[in-house]
């Protein structure tokens, strides 16, 4: 059966690795970016990975990319944008920026793709919401509450939902705890990669 991964923020980082590896698994991706350029780089010698360039806060963007895709069985949601530098020094339109594309990107997308799955009884849909400190942070958190609704109103209907915390982890970590969550319990919605163990330190023989 052709399975299709529309694959958000698929120009760089998270979505970029998400999406070489679906399309190394077979998958058909739909990737999606604002970055032209990213994109190509993200196909480079993979057929079965089709770019499009789209802002996900765009409903009508998103609804044409979808139209071209048709039916989507999974959804890696991970375009996130960050903000740098002290709180107060950040302008009310660079704060309103981040928590537009990681917040609205986020409602955008299910309202665009979740239907057509409960519909289906069937699909797998992963919030990565990206970002640590204010306002990225608070946008996560924002995510991570909505994707609790979310549950609360469609838990056991068909469709996997989890929403993936990187917590600073290296992008393949996340998409390993990503792929080990799909054998627990599907209430448990909110995935953690494991953290990493650090070498034993080297203990010298006094002289």
């Amino acid at each position: 059966m052709r399975r299709t991964a529309l694959v958000t923020g698929a120009a760089r980082g998270l979505g970029a690795l998400a999406a070489r590896r679906l399309a190394a698994a077979a998958w058909d991706v739909v990737a999606v970016d604002v970055d032209e350029a990213g994109l190509a780089a993200t196909a480079l010698r993979s057929p079965n990975t089709h770019v499009r360039t789209c802002d996900v806060t765009d409903p009508a963007a998103l609804a044409d990319v979808l139209a071209m895709a048709g039916p989507v069985h999974r959804v890696v949601h991970a375009a996130a944008v960050t903000a740098s530098g002290p709180v107060l020094a950040r302008s009310p339109a660079e704060v309103e920026r981040v928590l537009r594309t990681n917040v609205l990107g986020a409602v955008t997308v299910v309202r665009a793709t979740l239907p057509g799955m409960l519909d289906r009884g069937a699909g797998e849909l992963f919030l990565c919401p990206g970002g640590a400190g204010a306002p990225a942070g608070a946008a996560a958190a924002a995510v991570a509450a909505y994707a609790d609704a979310l549950w609360a109103e469609h838990g056991g209907q068909g469709v996997t939902l989890r929403c993936v915390h990187a917590d600073g982890a290296p992008h393949g970590l996340v998409l390993d705890a990503l792929d080990r969550s799909l054998a627990r319990p599907a209430a448990r919605i909110h995935v953690r990669p494991r953290p990493t163990r650090r070498p034993p330190a080297l203990i010298r023989a006094p002289r």
